[in-house]
């Protein structure tokens, strides 16, 4: 989709259609105002009559509206003025672009990015706008024979703000947006393929293209390589699949030569059976998804490199299969990870820690300013949290406000959790260094504190995303979170976030 940025009058716009607000009750926003004024009311008498009372969301598109030069109007709800925020406002951008899409407008001028959003600057609207857009006109049907064909999608998208002066701001932002959106939509696809595509050799594959692409160095540790390092904890989960485990490690160098980089870490298990403990039937085909921690961090990867943002940054995709086998890992196996340290392996379902563990270990190596892995790490976390806020986790309060504010920024928001070494003693094993469970209560904060026993030489956070990586039901389908929340931590460090 095609993207622009303006300043003007919304009764002087030639577009096929033309995208103001109403708020609740039946308010005109200014731009409302104006095209209402060039048409005597027109809009206003069709809103007194009961066609629309504002309610968040709601559409109402009107054809040839006298005075001005559109060939439509579309009315967007907006709900009560005193409670506009994000979230109303990114599904009023959703429901315009939607309406766009599929009513044959092939271009829109939306005047939605002037209205004013608590907090947030005219930056901040478009940035975000750019988002919801892409996002929402976004398919995944590769594998469908007969695709569903939107008979004249929507090409061309105006954002218009008030201010001259915040023109050159809104131009940076939307292309932030529009890189965000582009690192979203590969994690999105990623994710949606299917296990007998998307294998650990795939990701390999997917990451070595945008090497050749972005000019990143590039490096794929194969099992040889893994068992020299002695990376035996991320092996014992592979050992049950045909599948051969990978280690990728991309790095984007933007920055000064001796400047330490931000380290990415995301959890690579292309598909999870749980292995020798194995899952139930129902819904096992979601576990596609479990590799979602790998495709976010190549899609902030993707932005990242799409903006050419001045810092190092190096992204580190551990890519296993989980399946069971008669070479599989057994319940009560010890194995030693990388570190050194030795794991008692109670349930072969708690394998996404033990794959973490030695990436995060071999993290260090890059000497990073910070490190933050990404994985849809436990269904204690879903439990706790819902589907609305990922996981966090910290070793430094710094941190951990940072991508708490970013993921505010970014409406992908976070929750922070407790990481106190009172639930370490869960861990407790007879006969190793530790258990790869701790039992049933306070599982999410379990798992980051075993996460957290190879992390101890940096500064660190731990995202675990089980809730908020994919949908179930009728939208069924990865949502590319925490990439908005990644980018914009980047995006502050370098001082480009307005």
């Amino acid at each position: 989709m095609e993207f622009s940025i303006k300043s003007g009058s919304p009764e002087k716009q030639r577009s096929a259609c033309v995208v103001v607000g109403v708020f609740e009750p039946r308010k005109l926003t200014l731009s409302a105002e104006l095209l209402d004024n060039a048409a005597r009311n027109h809009i206003s008498d069709i809103i007194r009559r009961g066609d629309m009372e504002g309610k968040v969301g709601s559409t109402l598109l009107l054809h040839n509206v006298p005075g001005t030069l559109c060939d439509r109007v579309l009315l967007i709800g907006l709900g009560k003025e005193k409670e506009f925020g994000d979230k109303e406002y990114c599904e009023a951008v959703h429901s315009a672009v939607r309406t766009l899409n599929e009513t044959g407008s092939f271009d829109g001028t939306v005047f939605l990015t002037e209205t004013a959003v608590r907090k947030r600057s005219a930056a901040w609207r478009v940035r975000q706008a750019a988002m919801v857009a892409q996002q929402t006109v976004y398919r995944f049907d590769q594998f469908k024979s007969k695709k569903d064909k939107v008979r004249r999608p929507l090409r061309k998208l105006t954002f218009v703000i008030d201010r001259r002066n915040e023109l050159t701001a809104a131009e940076a932002a939307l292309s932030q947006g529009q890189a965000i959106a582009e690192g979203v939509a590969l994690a999105k696809d990623l994710a949606n393929l299917p296990a007998n595509v998307c294998t650990p050799t795939h990701l390999a594959d997917t990451a070595q293209k945008m090497a050749a692409e972005h000019k990143l160095d590039y490096q794929i540790l194969e099992r040889d390589e893994m068992t020299g390092l002695g990376m035996h904890s991320l092996l014992a989960v592979a050992k049950g699949s045909h599948q051969a485990p990978k280690l990728i490690v991309l790095q984007h160098k933007g920055g000064k030569s001796d400047e330490k980089p931000v380290v990415l870490v995301g959890k690579g298990i292309t598909f999870d059976t749980g292995g020798i403990s194995l899952k139930p039937a129902a819904e096992m085909d979601e576990m596609k998804y479990d590799m979602c921690g790998a495709a976010s961090v190549l899609g902030a990867l993707k932005a990242v490199a799409m903006l050419k943002l001045p810092l190092n940054l190096t992204v580190i995709v551990p890519a296993v299969e989980n399946m069971p086998g008669g070479a599989a890992t057994r319940p009560g196996d010890i194995v030693t990870s990388m570190s050194g340290q030795t794991i008692e392996i109670l349930n072969t379902d708690a394998e996404g820690r033990l794959i973490l563990c030695d990436a995060l270990t071999y993290a260090a190596r890059f000497d990073p300013e910070t490190v933050i892995d990404v994985a849809t790490l436990t269904g204690a976390c879903v439990v706790a949290l819902g589907h609305v806020a990922s996981g966090l986790f910290a070793n430094n309060e710094a941190l951990a406000r940072e991508l708490l504010h970013c993921g505010d920024e970014a409406h992908d928001r976070a929750w922070q959790m407790p990481l106190w070494n009172d639930y370490q003693e869960l861990l407790k094993s007879p006969f190793a260094d530790m258990a790869n469970v701790g039992g049933r209560w306070g599982g999410s904060i379990t798992a980051a504190c075993f996460l957290a026993r190879f992390t101890r030489k940096y500064t660190w956070a731990h995202l675990d995303i089980a809730g908020t990586a994919w949908k179930s039901g009728t939208e069924k389908g990865a949502t590319g979170r925490p990439v908005p929340l990644l980018v914009h931590y980047l995006l502050k460090r370098t001082g480009k976030l307005n």
